[in-house]
């Protein structure tokens, strides 16, 4: 196989088209959308005016996309966490390979058959951690694999999910339930799950975790909350999480202000002023953050023990001003520290300086997570350009990182009991 690979969307939201399918317009020599499939008439006519794609190979769901025959090389599924599997097992009979959003499924069993069915088909899936593909934590695991603080002790980890952003996408967004869609720790985190069992290098044995709802509920809105924001609220002014100030203004100047991209794209396809303020007049998007239906936790935090005696710590947090994530290792010859965002590392042999590593700015690349969408997309290129089947976040490793997660979640519900990863996956 050569370039451009070919592929499929199935799913045009935030991630399958704002994302993932951005890449061929930096690199239209390696990607070439040929299909696509949503439910939403507007995303569709995005995709056609955007790509290119042709009518007759857009279609109004990926079940009716798949009962064409084999459309492109790779499919890529970034529809809800429930449908994945369903799609994905469809696909891979097609004869696609798969460029997975993540999680995989809710569902342990599920997750196994998709797994199995990757095997067989002698496909490729790649889920999409895309963590794993930015600079940041490359570097950070090819310094840990170099030995350069000794054997690895402890790995404490934090994913500052930033106010705004858990209002958006955990309190009034489609990730609020989890018996919609994930649990918060697989939704948001398993992520984190993948990048800590990559950068202790030795499998997951055991698991605690505690957490809760415990602001974004009904009992804690203040007096005078109203059921939506731009609907006589009395505590509008002093309130953070008022959709007005996160979708239509800038808090830190007050300037008037609309975002192009997400998260405005999700309210609405052509982001204005008057098309933001009309779904948030109408929409989930424009609910009081203490009058929603959602159940997943605000905030967590897990114990972890992994092979040869390395113990983390991963702390998930809703109330942070910036979105990002921290990380410090320990190890018997040193320890090494680092903020995504600033994109730096600190390391710190035992008795040397300190040696900064900045890995240089990623603000204005392709797509977001630090450069990992465009990492995500280069790999998967090049993977099935050259003809191989074995990804940097195969189905396989993949899998490993959802069982952590959800053993988590066990643990959580069980009130902080320790699960160990082997009787877990034998329930």
């Amino acid at each position: 196989m050569s370039y451009p690979v070919t592929f499929a969307i199935c799913g045009c939201g935030s991630r399958g088209l704002d994302a993932y399918a951005s890449y061929q317009k930096v690199h239209p020599g390696k990607m070439k959308i040929i299909a696509g499939a949503d439910s939403r008439p507007e995303r569709l006519e995005a995709l056609r005016a955007e790509y290119d794609v042709p009518e007759k190979n857009l279609f109004s769901s990926g079940e009716e996309m798949l009962r064409r025959p084999r459309l492109a090389d790779v499919m890529i599924i970034a529809t809800q966490d429930r449908q994945h599997v369903a799609q994905a097992l469809l696909a891979l009979e097609k004869g696609y390979h798969l460029l997975l959003e993540k999680p995989i499924s809710p569902d342990l069993e599920e997750c196994r058959r998709l797994q199995k069915k990757a095997h067989e088909a002698g496909r490729a899936v790649v889920v999409c951690h895309v963590l794993r593909y930015t600079r940041f934590y490359a570097a950070l695991e090819a310094i840990l694999r170099r030995g350069e603080i000794g054997k690895i002790q402890t790995i404490d980890a934090v994913e500052h999910v930033a106010y705004w952003h858990h209002a958006h996408s955990y309190v009034r967004g489609n990730w609020r339930r989890s018996d919609e869609s994930s649990p918060m720790i697989l939704a948001k985190s398993c992520h984190d799950m993948d990048i800590l069992r990559w950068l202790a290098g030795e499998p997951c044995l055991k698991v605690q975790s505690f957490g809760s709802l415990d602001y974004f509920r009904a009992e804690r809105a203040p007096e005078g909350a109203g059921r939506r924001c731009l609907e006589g609220c009395a505590c509008k002014e002093s309130c953070p999480y008022d959709a007005e100030k996160i979708y239509l203004s800038n808090p830190r100047s007050g300037v008037r202000w609309v975002q192009k991209g997400w998260p405005c794209s999700v309210l609405t396809p052509d982001p204005t002023e008057q098309s933001v303020r009309e779904a948030l007049k109408k929409g989930p998007y424009g609910r009081c953050v203490f009058h929603c239906d959602n159940d997943v936790v605000d905030h967590q935090t897990v114990n972890l023990e992994f092979g040869s005696n390395i113990y983390a710590t991963f702390t998930m947090t809703a109330f942070t001003e910036l979105c990002r994530r921290t990380i410090k290792v320990t190890g018997t010859l040193g320890d090494i520290e680092g903020d995504m965002d600033a994109n730096t590392l600190f390391l710190h042999r035992f008795g040397q300086p300190e040696q900064v590593i900045d890995l240089g700015d990623v603000s204005n690349e392709f797509a977001g997570h630090g450069g990992g969408d465009m990492g995500l997309m280069e790999g998967v290129c090049e993977l099935i350009a050259s003809g191989g089947t074995e990804g940097l976040t195969g189905i396989d490793v993949s899998v490993e990182s959802h069982v952590m997660a959800m053993a988590a979640e066990a643990s959580r519900l069980a009130g902080g009991r320790t699960v160990t990863l082997a009787e877990f996956c034998q329930i």
